[in-house]
């Protein structure tokens, strides 16, 4: 691979870490530079390469929201649990299964996402989080929300292994969503379930031989700087910036996915 196209990749990883230390769907922008910049390589080594950068990177993130918004034990442990299982899963399939039955199933679920923020202003404010603790208080809503947690980690980890881009996006909507809190607040326990949804891959892609190591940690360098600028910049700015920068994301996903749909 010529230098020009390994520091091409470099800054596509310190960008795709911010976005996705914000609000997720780095890998729309890291994933296809991959494709693009390694087109003699093999897809999984691709793949396997994409997700040791996105593994640290979103690492990097969640430790730097945990300094000042605690992890919700219970969550993390269920949902990463289930995310390392499902996206194993999702990864293993990959070689055998075409993703292309999967954009408009996501282009739906991207629309709905933006239609769901768009028409709640309370969504992810401290208001609706507080609104959302009260709600959880009880035993039976906590074992809902328990089950919830494990589906939610299954599917969305099977999502990442096997296809990927937006997953960050659909795990802090989902899990904002079911712990009742606001973005900030859910960032740390949502990135670290982001971290189990990528290290499932990454692991079985490596036992599979299809992780470029020397590329992939470089990558990593980059996207865990871009990923630490991202984790300030939200803890700075709060919930609005998110709700913003979220809804900028989701409307680049329906395009580029719709684009690759019918173009």
């Amino acid at each position: 691979m010529e230098w020009e196209v390994v520091l091409a990749l470099l800054a596509v990883a310190a960008l795709a870490g911010w976005i996705d230390a914000v609000v997720g769907g780095g890998g729309l922008l890291q994933l296809p530079a991959l494709l693009i910049g390694g087109s003699s390589l093999p897809v999984a080594s691709v793949l396997g390469t994409n997700k040791l950068a996105a593994t640290l990177g979103t690492l990097a993130a969640a430790l730097a929201y945990r300094r000042k918004h605690p992890l919700v034990p219970e969550v993390v442990v269920v949902g990463g649990g289930a995310a390392v299982a499902g996206s194993a899963v999702g990864a293993l399939v990959a070689s055998a299964v075409s993703s292309d039955f999967l954009r408009p199933v996501i282009l739906v679920l991207l629309v709905a996402v933006a239609c769901f923020v768009l028409l709640r202003p309370g969504f992810g404010t401290t208001r609706a989080a507080e609104e959302g603790e009260d709600a959880h208080r009880g035993a039976p809503q906590r074992r809902r929300a328990a089950w919830l947690t494990l589906g939610a980690g299954t599917g969305i980890g099977f999502y990442d292994g096997l296809v990927g881009p937006g997953t960050g996006t659909f795990l802090i909507v989902t899990f904002t969503t079911l712990l009742g809190l606001e973005f900030i607040r859910a960032l740390s326990t949502v990135k670290m379930i982001n971290v189990g949804t990528n290290l499932g891959a990454l692991l079985v892609f490596a036992a599979q031989g299809h992780v470029l190591w020397m590329l992939g940690l470089g990558m990593s360098l980059f996207n865990v700087a871009g990923a630490l600028v991202g984790a300030r910049m939200t803890m700075a700015r709060g919930s609005g910036f998110v709700r913003v920068v979220l809804l900028v994301v989701v409307a680049v996903m329906v395009v580029r996915l719709g684009y690759d749909q019918f173009a």
